[in-house]
Parts: structure tokens; sequence; C-alpha cells
């Protein structure tokens, strides 16, 4: 199978384009993308550099590259269209419709998306993520009632890494409990954690994926056996049906993907938005 090239350009990071670009290349299985990221795109110099590269990468005959562009300045935009591969640039498809309906001009601001533009939402996520560095995986409990959302469940079932996007992406402020043996011999949840249970959302995910993850960090002994595995697993569901704790599987979903989830499930509010 021929390997497609996929341009990501912006004026900033990139990431608008790379998280746009990501979600739709998702969606046709079998291809083979080698994805390249250009990012800070903001002069006519490295446009028309940027331009040459995409150049350089449409073989004759062959597939052209596929560029996704969420640059701003119409002049930047002009050259890179004119480069030889399949431009989608995401203002023409969004800004454009919205002028239109709005029956007004957008000010073609460029780092507005991904910028420093709003120091107080830039605090808060700061802050957010502070705290979920803090309370992470049930090594200091003092802090819950700040807490928006408490995530638990077994260990490496997603629960620091769904915090720290929470923190991030929402400013949430999220800690997470890690569920062990003390937790399954007794079969019941903390003190701490029943006083702020209305703010509890637990996490599981399928034994062997879980088994996998844990064998990668730790591959011999009793911790990443399917036996130990299966058992914290049964025990961690008996735990949410007991305090009638949503959760959700975390096996084939994305961080974004559970973190919308459990956004949509407890109605937590975004403190900032994307």
């Amino acid at each position: 199978m021929s390997e497609r090239i996929v341009f990501f350009l912006s004026d900033q990071t990139g990431v608008t384009a790379e998280t746009l670009g990501h979600s739709l290349l998702t969606q046709f299985d079998g291809q083979n993308f080698r994805q390249v990221t250009l990012p800070f795109i903001d002069s006519i110099d490295k446009a028309e550099e940027a331009a040459t590269r995409i150049n350089e990468t449409a073989p004759d005959g062959g597939p052209r590259p596929i560029v996704f562009s969420t640059l701003v300045q119409d002049e930047l935009r002009a050259i890179v269209r004119a480069a030889d591969g399949l431009y989608l640039d995401i203002f023409d498809v969004f800004l454009e419709p919205l002028e239109d309906e709005l029956q007004q001009k957008s000010t073609h601001t460029a780092g507005r998306a991904h910028g420093m533009s709003d120091i107080e939402s830039y605090m808060k996520r700061i802050e957010a993520t502070n705290f979920a560095l803090a309370n992470d995986d049930g090594g200091v409990t003092r802090n819950y009632e700040m807490a928006d959302v408490i995530l638990i469940g077994v260990s490496r079932s997603g629960k620091t890494p769904t915090c720290l996007y929470l923190a991030l992406q929402y400013g949430v402020y999220a800690a997470n409990f890690p569920l062990t043996d003390e937790e399954f011999d007794s079969g019941t949840l903390p003190d701490i954690l029943v006083r702020q249970q209305t703010k509890l959302f637990g996490l599981t995910i399928a034994p062997t994926r879980l088994q996998q993850i844990r064998k990668e960090r730790r591959a011999l002994g009793h911790y990443s056996s399917m036996q130990q595995v299966r058992y914290e697993l049964r025990e961690a569901e008996r735990i949410f049906k007991k305090y009638n704790i949503p959760n959700v599987d975390t096996t084939e979903f994305s961080i974004e993907e559970i973190a919308s989830r459990i956004l949509s499930s407890t109605g937590v509010e975004r403190r900032v938005r994307p």
C-alpha cells in the first residue's frame, strides 16, 4: 500500500489543524498516512517554504499530499493553496458560512485558537492542572471538597491522563483515587470518598487490554496476571454498583471521548472553553 503524506499547516502550534485532521483521517481504515506538522507559518517566506516542501513530496503520477490548514492571513493561504496537494482550509469551511450567517466579516486574527490572548482562561487551566497533579493517585485526599470530579478505578485504567486532559482542556478540577486490595477486601470505599460520593465517576477497562497495559509497565508478577486483573475489575464493578457510581469502559475510547462522556454524564461545568 502506498503511503499518503498529510501536512498540518498553522500560523501557531498546529494543534487545531492536527485535532481536526486526525479526527477525519481515523474514518479511513487501511490507509497508511505519514503526518507532518508545519507550525508557525507567519510570513511569506515560511509559506513559500511550506509550499515547496509540499510540492517536493508530490510524486509524478502518485497520490498528491493532503494539506489541512488553519492559516488565517489571506496572502499566506493563497501561497500554500497553489501547491500541488489536496488543500483543505478549515477557515474556508467554517468562517465563510459564519460570516454570511452573522453578516459580519471575521477579524482574520492569527493565534486566536491557541494563543495567550485570554490570560484568565490560561491561568484557570494551569490551576486545574496543578490540582490534578497534586491530587493524583490518592496521594492527597484532603482537597477533595475542591474537586469537580473524582475518578476511581483500578490501576492503569486511564485515570491520570483523563484528569490531566480535563484540566488542560476545560479547567476542570479532577482528582483520582485508585481502588486497591483494601477496598476490594472490604467492599467499601474510604469515608473521604463516601462524603464526596456525588463527585465520583468510575473508569473500567477490558481485562485483556488492562493486562497488556500492565505488562508494558511490569511484565512479570502478580500485578499483570490475568487472574489478578479479572479479580480487580470484578470487585471494582461491585463497588460501582453498591454506591451507584456512574462509569465508563475506556477500552475503545480515546482520552477526548472519555472526558466528553464524563462531562456529559456528571453535568460538571467547564470552567473554560477550548
